[in-house]
């Protein structure tokens, strides 16, 4: 399909006033690394949360939740829903511990909690790991997005599409650091809602309204059983289904909590607690409930325009063709441009924040921190742009080799799994130490690559150990592979914390005149005679509960406005918008005092 001059205009001007933005921000940033990676720790709450919004709001997103619509139903998305949980326990118990820690990459934190050689070794690794080889599969299936967005409406090949769309990206973040991707972020998230939002509305007017649409859709033929359903049942879903996604919700949500990588970057780079903790509620929110349901309108749509039944070969082939396949067919000229725009600032805005983040890792962590120390800051802002570059180019050929968004997502899902609750602990329970992390992180990947190890040496392994681990890689066990990894990672880094000496006394009381953590620290806090100010337990329990009823509640109060159920969908807005009152009043209450002479001995 060929745009007209109109749609290329639009595209043309977006490009300009993101690149313009871009190169405005560039002298701000390279006066030292701390302004390039966290912008100088100056960033209000507003932008700092919705610039973590629209790095979610990827080229990826769209396709995806399009695609689990059209495969399992609405309840499908609960695969990254559950991250909302996580969110949340991030703005009640760990967002202020972050910008208190004030550090440059959460890798960083590696050697202030812990101490010695296995310290050194575990922020290098974690810093590799986090900032190179995760975050290359995440830009790759971000940019995996882009080459079928553009093969649909551009008829672009995928050489071309990487190189358009990665160049632009590339371009700004290498020049402005932070400051230019969150300024930009800002813009990327009030297009992509324009967009999504206006492609939503032409489905919705076009069968009619909510109702009319939902009941049309449970009529098309070979449409997943309980295409409208928001949770799964025994109606729509499988034994196994439901224990997977009792499994998620109650588990895996754990694995986001404490926050890290682009993420805990922002929180680093908010100007105090109480900025850190609201852009981390305000995150939740849009992250969650306002980026979600524009998104699903239009997969619901897609069974209706190309239903099961008759849709053409390369739909059936690739169901996250769906999405783009609708702007083809219902966008007339102009908005089609305007489409384009908004997939390329999801595209950017997510790229620009995985770029900046790695190198961030590559730079503070690994080569000042290992390879070249005591250097100008104008020389690591130098490398730091050079890394950039680097990482642009691994990300573009992961993606070359990879040919599903959802596949990509459950593996980061499985291969962090493993380190969920040693990384909430740590901060919590002083007897955590370097070896229990290490012990967790490699436990994680190996059980996460199981089958792939074992196909290295597949002749010399029993048979029966090939089926049972063929067993956990059967459809429908992704989820409960990653529960599995979780509690078996859990069982070896206890195991092997309390079979290991602790951290020493001098590292244990650094850290805690530094962060104040609450939880079991009782005999530091004697020993250094400093006692943590923050919320007890019951009040940050009380103020997570009270945003998770916030963020659910919207969540599924709007999917029942939309799919023809109004009543239940007011009652659940109206429970939301009271739930949400009392949980950001909770979240500006739930932030412990912190003596500024205490912070500055501590960080000097």
């Amino acid at each position: 399909m060929a745009l007209t001059s109109l749609d290329w205009i639009v595209v043309a001007v977006y490009g300009a006033v993101v690149l313009a933005i871009g190169f405005g921000m560039a002298r701000r940033a390279s006066g030292s690394v701390e302004n390039y990676f966290i912008a100088g720790r100056s960033l209000p709450w507003w932008l700092a949360g919705t610039s973590i919004a629209a790095t979610w709001f990827a080229s990826d997103a769209p396709l995806a939740t399009a695609a689990l619509v059209r495969q399992q139903g609405i309840f499908g998305n609960w695969l990254w829903w559950y991250e909302a949980a996580g969110i949340l326990m991030l703005t009640f118990f760990y967002a202020r511990l972050w910008r208190r820690a004030g550090v440059l990459t959460d890798a960083e934190l590696i050697e202030i909690r812990y101490g010695g050689a296995p310290a050194r070794i575990l922020r290098g690794f974690s810093a590799i790991y986090q900032g190179f080889l995760r975050n290359a599969v995440v830009m790759g299936w971000v940019m995996l997005a882009m080459v079928k967005f553009s093969s649909v409406l551009l008829g672009w090949d995928p050489a071309f599409t990487l190189t358009v769309c990665g160049g632009l990206a590339l371009t700004y973040t290498v020049a402005s650091g932070l400051w230019g991707v969150v300024v930009t972020d800002l813009l990327q998230f009030i297009a992509g809602m324009l967009g999504a939002l206006t492609l939503a509305g032409i489905v919705l007017t076009r069968f009619g309204g909510p109702a009319a649409m939902a009941e049309a859709v449970r009529n098309v033929p070979q449409a997943p059983p309980g295409a409208l359903d928001l949770v799964p049942t025994a109606a729509n879903a499988s034994s196994l289904e439901i224990v997977s996604f009792i499994c998620l919700i109650g588990i895996l949500w754990l694995r986001s909590g404490q926050g890290d990588g682009y993420v805990a970057q922002r929180l680093f780079a908010t100007r105090d607690e109480r900025q850190a903790v609201k852009a981390s509620l305000w995150f939740a929110f849009a992250g969650t409930v306002l980026l979600t349901w524009p998104w699903i309108v239009v997969g619901l749509g897609s069974l209706l325009v190309f239903p099961p039944a008759t849709m053409d070969a390369a739909l059936a082939a690739d169901p996250e063709l769906a999405y783009p396949m609708m702007i083809r067919e219902l966008m007339p000229a102009g908005l089609r441009g305007l489409m384009v725009a908004t997939f390329l600032a999801a595209f950017m805005s997510t790229m620009d924040t995985h770029l900046c983040w790695g190198a961030s890792y590559m730079v503070n962590d690994v080569y000042r921190r290992f390879m070249r120390p005591g250097r100008s800051e104008r020389h690591y802002v130098a490398a730091s742009r050079v890394a950039v570059v680097l990482l642009a180019g691994v990300a573009a050929l992961v993606a070359w080799q990879m040919d599903s968004i959802q596949r990509g997502w459950i593996y980061i899902i499985e291969i962090s799994a493993g380190i969920a609750l040693v990384w909430l602990l740590r901060w919590y329970w002083w007897r955590v130490n370097a070896w229990a992390e290490i012990a967790a992180m490699a436990g994680s990947v190996v059980l996460a690559n199981t089958r792939v190890l074992l196909g290295l040496i597949e002749p010399v392994v029993p048979a029966g150990v090939l089926q049972a681990v063929d067993a956990m890689y059967a459809p429908g066990m992704d989820l409960v592979r990653g529960v599995v990894i979780l509690i078996v990672c859990t069982v070896l880094w206890v195991v092997v914390a309390l079979a290991t000496k602790p951290e020493s006394d001098e590292v244990l009381d650094g850290f805690y005149r530094r962060v104040h953590p609450g939880g079991w620290w009782d005999r530091v806090a004697r020993r250094t005679g400093i006692t943590s100010n923050d919320p007890s337990a019951g009040r940050m329990w009380m103020g997570f509960l009270l945003g998770a009823l916030f963020v659910y509640a919207s969540l599924l109060g709007v999917g029942y406005l939309l799919t023809g159920k109004a009543i239940a969908g007011t009652l659940l807005v109206v429970v939301s918008l009271g739930a949400g009152a009392l949980a950001v009043r909770s979240a500006h209450a739930n932030v412990g005092e912190t003596p500024t002479s205490s912070m500055k001995e501590a960080t000097q």
